[in-house]
């Protein structure tokens, strides 16, 4: 199911044209933390992003000038997007369209001199986990180190100087071929330096994705990179702050959240919890989310009452990013496919720290205990009766 053409694109240029200028600048600080300066986007990736039909926007986020320390910039982007063939073609054709897509995207990327680069969840697939159905979907699923789209994106990375995350369907051919819901990263080198797995997958109407893969028996991964120390937290993880908060203590200073979510479950939630996690864990998040509407070759239902169908919903995209003191951009299109840029300085994760001090009352002891005690089997809340 589409969006309606009467759905809005985004809140952001709703707002924006239906209040006052003096009031629309206050509405914008008080829901996005101020303005988030636009920065130009080379002509030649407009034009490739007009005939290839996707949204660029650039974006740029500051840190205070410093008397011992130089500035740290680097340029992140996150792409969102729609499948690029039928879900009835083969498999080869789909994935081919598909890295097809992704590469005239990163073309435009490395035009705006993006350093790192994060696509969406298992991006180089349909998000079939809805139909339950093993055949044909699982063929998409590959080794994260050597497999087509882990193959492709070594050769984006160490052509373009990128690190790329490289979200996958993984066939972990040395343990029994498990299927896993794993984050390849690769370094600007082109070489795969490790990956990160999903850590809470939910089990809510149409996604029941525990049919095809588990919980991550990684835990929770930061890789030093050049460009920074990034780390992967996939999708319905967003909704678990624990999740945030250990990608925070192993010291990310960057951490990415790539989703595949539909308009009527999370999206009234989906402008807060990237955002609170940035706050409260000193890092920027990169929230990017698939777009469009994908339909199957054959019904299914979740048991859930409603009737059988074909289509999953609409992936409502709209990616955005936030810095450490809550400063977020606008979210990208509902409807179109997206190149969000921002250039960010990781000088702002220490900033941060310093002045809202979160991290120096955080308190871990105490909840190291209290959660120790609430994980036994005889834990006993601690209510206070009257």
């Amino acid at each position: 199911m589409s969006l309606p053409e009467t759905a809005i694109d985004n809140v952001h240029d709703v707002l924006k044209e239906h209040i006052p200028a003096d009031q629309f600048n206050q509405v914008r600080d008080i829901l996005y933390g101020g303005e988030v300066k636009e920065l130009p986007i080379d002509t030649k990736s407009k034009q490739i992003g007009i005939e290839n039909k996707f949204d660029i926007k650039y974006y740029d986020f500051p840190a205070a000038e410093e008397q011992l320390r130089k500035p740290n910039e680097v340029v992140v982007a996150v792409v969102q997007n729609s499948i690029a063939k039928p879900t009835t073609d083969p498999i080869d054709v789909q994935r081919s369209g598909l890295h097809d897509k992704i590469t005239r995207i990163v073309e435009a990327a490395t035009l705006n001199k993006v350093n790192v680069i994060c696509f969406q969840e298992t991006w180089h697939m349909p998000f079939a986990f809805c139909t339950r159905e093993k055949l044909p979907w699982t063929e998409f699923a590959e080794d994260a180190e050597s497999g087509p789209s882990t193959s492709l994106c070594c050769d984006l990375a160490r052509k373009y100087s990128m690190v790329i995350v490289n979200s996958i369907l993984e066939r972990d051919i040395t343990r029994g071929e498990v299927i896993w819901n794993t984050a390849v990263v690769i370094n600007e080198k082109g070489n795969v330096i490790g990956k990160s797995r999903k850590n809470h997958i939910p089990r809510v109407g149409d996604f029941n994705e525990s049919t095809y893969y588990m919980e991550s028996k990684l835990g929770h991964p930061v890789f030093d990179t050049k460009y920074g120390k990034i780390a992967i937290n996939i999708c319905y993880g967003r909704h678990h702050p624990l999740n945030w908060l250990m990608y925070g203590i192993n010291g990310a200073e960057i951490v990415f959240n790539p989703n595949a979510t539909v308009n009527g479950l999370s999206e009234s939630v989906w402008g807060i919890e990237a955002r609170c996690a940035a706050i409260a864990n000193s890092y920027y998040v990169f929230a990017t989310n698939r777009v469009g509407s994908e339909t199957f070759p054959n019904e299914y239902t979740s048991g859930d009452g409603k009737p059988a169908h074909k289509v999953f919903g609409h992936f409502y995209g709209s990616a955005y990013v936030t810095s450490p003191m809550g400063l977020r951009t606008p979210d990208m299109s509902r409807r179109n496919d997206g190149l969000l840029i921002a250039k960010i300085d990781l000088n702002l994760c220490r900033q941060a720290k310093d002045n809202w001090g979160f991290r120096l009352t955080q308190r871990l002891e105490l909840y190291a205990d209290e959660l120790a005690d609430a994980s036994k089997s005889d834990y006993e809340p601690q209510i206070v009766k009257g």
